[in-house]
């Protein structure tokens, strides 16, 4: 997605290796125009299977996928990171390492948003080393739903997560896919 990369070459920033901050459009602050194109692009990658809802994690997948859900006309379930008092109907669970806060954590997803009946698109703003994205795949699995696929906004391609879950046999469709990122520069593929 060209308007994607150009955005990511005039205000993301690598940060050594392995690091690329786009909090100025993408995870902080949000370009609404931006993400509505995304939305888009996701709709048309997608548009050859079922979707019936948008699964994602909290928190910088949910305005992706919020947005994007309106071209599906489909509800958006996102994954929570700690347990709420108000989830008593029992939850889907699954256990996911985060490389960039280098902390673990749980996450999971109320029983009564996710079923058989369902084929979910897992849509996630980042895919680097793949565990938040094995980790919502696994949920899916445990709710007996469809994976119909996975939208990513940025993958890191170095870093090997995506391909180790395409190996699996995941559909995974990533809008801007990084080579390498060094001395603060950011190559494409």
């Amino acid at each position: 997605m060209e308007i994607l990369k150009e955005r990511i070459l005039k205000d993301g920033m690598g940060i050594g290796t392995e690091i690329l901050k786009v909090d100025s459009f993408l995870n902080h602050q949000l370009d609404i125009g931006l993400l509505n194109a995304i939305g888009q692009e996701f709709f048309t990658l997608f548009s050859d299977v079922k979707v019936t809802k948008i699964l994602t994690i909290e928190a910088s997948g949910i305005a992706i996928a919020s947005i994007a859900a309106q071209y599906f006309k489909v509800p958006v379930v996102f994954a929570k990171k700690a347990e709420p008092n108000t989830m008593v109907d029992g939850f889907y669970e699954a256990d996911i390492h985060s490389f960039t806060k280098n902390k673990d954590y749980i996450a999971r997803v109320s029983k009564k948003f996710l079923g058989e009946q369902d084929h979910i698109l897992i849509i996630d703003d980042f895919l680097a080393k793949g565990c938040a994205l094995k980790g919502l795949v696994d949920i899916v699995a445990q709710s007996g739903a469809t994976l119909a696929g996975c939208g990513i906004v940025i993958e890191k391609a170095f870093q090997g997560g995506g391909q180790a879950l395409r190996n699996q046999g995941i559909r995974i469709e990533s809008l801007a896919v990084i080579k390498s990122i060094k001395d603060h520069n950011i190559n494409f593929y």
